[in-house]
């Protein structure tokens, strides 16, 4: 080997020695800091994060208070029980699969997590005509409907199957409700 070979054989060798050693000690003290894109990409993600969330509230929102107008309607009107009592415990799986346990639930030690009143729970005003009690139930039922179908563009595509359900749902309980009744009629 010539000279020149061995000085650049050593030289390279002695380079590589160094860098290694550069390599292995290291002036931070921390974890690296997220660049500028990486913080932009986790703000957005935290944003679009929020925007279901709300799209979510909104969902069980509309769910439960036509829940709530059944739960009205058959405690104003016991005989509509076997009409409505289906509809009621669909739109409470609805309730369910949007998000929400429309049920009190029970603490470890056995107690309602619900919160404890004296007065009797307001619901919506139920009118004392059956047939008007319906008509009422099905406006409500297109009501949730309807908002259910305006937040199908903004949902997750999973999420927004379950929404078209629901509002096919609703809008099918509103035509029982309503020209569904001749059925029913004596």
């Amino acid at each position: 080997m010539t000279t020149t070979g061995r000085r650049a054989l050593l030289v390279a060798g002695a380079s590589a020695a160094a860098a290694a050693l550069t390599g292995c000690t290291s002036d931070d003290a921390g974890p690296p800091r997220p660049s500028a894109a990486e913080r932009a990409a986790a703000r957005e993600a935290e944003r679009v994060a929020r925007a279901e969330a709300a799209l979510r509230r909104r969902a069980v929102t509309a769910s439960r208070t036509l829940l709530e107008r059944y739960d009205a309607t058959l405690a104003a009107h016991p005989a509509l029980h076997a009409r409505v009592a289906p509809l009621r415990a669909s739109v409470a799986a609805h309730v369910r699969a949007l998000g929400e346990d429309p049920r009190p639930t029970a603490t470890p030690d056995g107690a309602s997590a619900a919160p404890v009143t004296t007065a009797p729970p307001t619901g919506p005003a139920v009118p004392a005509d059956p047939k008007a009690a319906l008509r009422e139930l099905a406006g409500a039922a297109r009501t949730a409907s309807a908002a259910h179908t305006a937040e199908l563009l903004a949902a997750p595509p999973e999420y927004a199957r379950l929404l078209a359900s629901v509002a096919a749902s609703g809008a099918a309980h509103a035509y029982l409700l309503t020209e569904g009744a001749r059925a029913w009629a004596p």
